[in-house]
């Protein structure tokens, strides 16, 4: 089975940046001169990839709102809701297509997410060849249930991906999305502002379908350790620091408007 995907480096020439130069172009703000739009409602689009840079794919993007600043951070609750249900159901689409060996949907946000726009979105991609879920296992999303936000539960990893800290967002169905939505304002308030004491700038969403669940895995970012680079090897939080990060999500989540 193929593992890995091409790159095709010379479909990045040109590709904009302004997550570090902040004051350069946004493409995604220049809604008159977007093309191949999939879906258009209000202010959510989810259209074509200009710069697909992956071989044998389709590669997406969901442009979440048409605030260049906006974030799950500062997202209300009506609009996260709203845009969760709507990336949800793009990726279900998708998923619904036989063409695809598999279909992923993730999101970056900040200068170590290993993204380029500062404006928000998300990408939806379809593998024509390649099972992005090969080594990704149920026993990645498993962890105690700390905290339940509407129809979401919440738990940490005690078995992550390669991140030594992973948070799992899990809903039953698309009709509970802003739950979802819900927990992860949370939770990137969280990351962005105590985690740490405010040291982390970035994130990741990942989303999964397992088990009848959708999931939700948040991953806080910062420079990739070389033990993950170099052997595919997580460092992982013990018992008792999840434990510890288990109770301050709590109680942020109390005082979280």
């Amino acid at each position: 089975m193929q593992e890995q995907i091409e790159f095709i480096v010379s479909n990045a020439k040109g590709k904009p940046e302004n997550i570090v130069h902040e004051n350069n172009y946004c493409p995604f703000c220049d809604v008159e001169s977007l093309t191949n739009i999939f879906k258009y409602e209000d202010d959510r689009i989810w259209l074509m990839n200009k710069y697909r840079v992956l071989a044998d794919s389709m590669q997406t993007v969901l442009i979440e709102s048409s605030d260049h600043n906006g974030d799950w951070s500062n997202y209300s609750s009506k609009n996260a809701g709203e845009i969760m249900e709507f990336a949800l159901r793009c990726f279900d689409e998708m998923r619904a297509d036989p063409k695809y060996k598999s279909v992923i949907m993730y999101k970056n946000f900040g200068p170590h997410s290993g993204g380029s726009l500062l404006h928000p979105h998300m990408q939806i991609i379809g593998l024509d060849k390649v099972d992005a879920y090969t080594h990704v296992h149920e026993n990645n999303f498993e962890g105690k249930d700390y905290l339940k936000i509407g129809n979401a539960s919440l738990n940490i990893s005690t078995e992550p991906i390669l991140s030594f800290l992973e948070f799992n967002i899990r809903i039953k169905d698309i009709s509970d999305a802003q739950s979802m939505a819900d927990a992860v304002r949370m939770l990137t308030n969280y990351i962005l502002n105590k985690f740490f004491n405010g040291k982390f700038d970035s994130y990741n969403l990942f989303f999964y379908h397992v088990n009848d669940e959708i999931i939700c895995k948040l991953i806080p970012r910062i420079n990739t350790s070389p033990v993950v680079m170099g052997y595919k090897m997580p460092q992982v939080d013990n018992l008792e620091q999840i434990e510890k990060v288990s109770k301050e999500v709590i109680d942020f989540n109390s005082d979280f408007k």
